[in-house]
């Protein structure tokens, strides 16, 4: 049995509509809450700044001074972070209290715990993040 050609027109017109949809991969999902701006946050979770989502992906420096040593350097800590708004995402190394500028917006990751601990790895699932931004 053939379609008819009203119905074959109506999925042909209906083919590009869907394929202008866009996922971001690893963007919060139904269920899946981002935090507010300044809630501490793990590896994988995400919180918002204003109009846009910031999720830690994974620790890529943690050299930061333990709290009960003394060091020449305070050392520091870089966590590899994905920042997603409406029309771009972008993944950068974000350092401990050093601002990330990017499409006119400033952010920072401003808080991380725990401290360290003079001959202790953090383990990666204890990270908690606090993120801030601002123009």
């Amino acid at each position: 049995m053939q379609t008819p050609i009203l119905a074959r027109s109506a999925l042909l017109l209906a083919l590009p509509a869907l394929g202008a949809c866009a996922i971001i991969p690893d963007t919060p999902r139904v269920g899946q809450e981002a935090a507010s701006q300044g809630t501490p946050v793990a590896l994988g979770e995400s919180a918002w700044l204003g109009d846009a989502i910031v999720t830690p992906l994974a620790v890529v420096e943690d050299s930061r001074c333990p709290v009960d040593a003394q060091c020449v350097q305070a050392g520091k800590l870089t966590v590899s972070t994905r920042i997603t708004s409406t029309h771009w995402q972008q993944t950068v190394p974000l350092t401990l209290g050093e601002p990330h500028q990017v499409m006119n917006r400033s952010f920072l990751l401003a808080a991380v715990s725990p401290v360290q601990s003079a001959g202790q790895e953090t383990p990666p699932g204890a990270y908690r993040f606090t993120f801030t931004s601002g123009r």
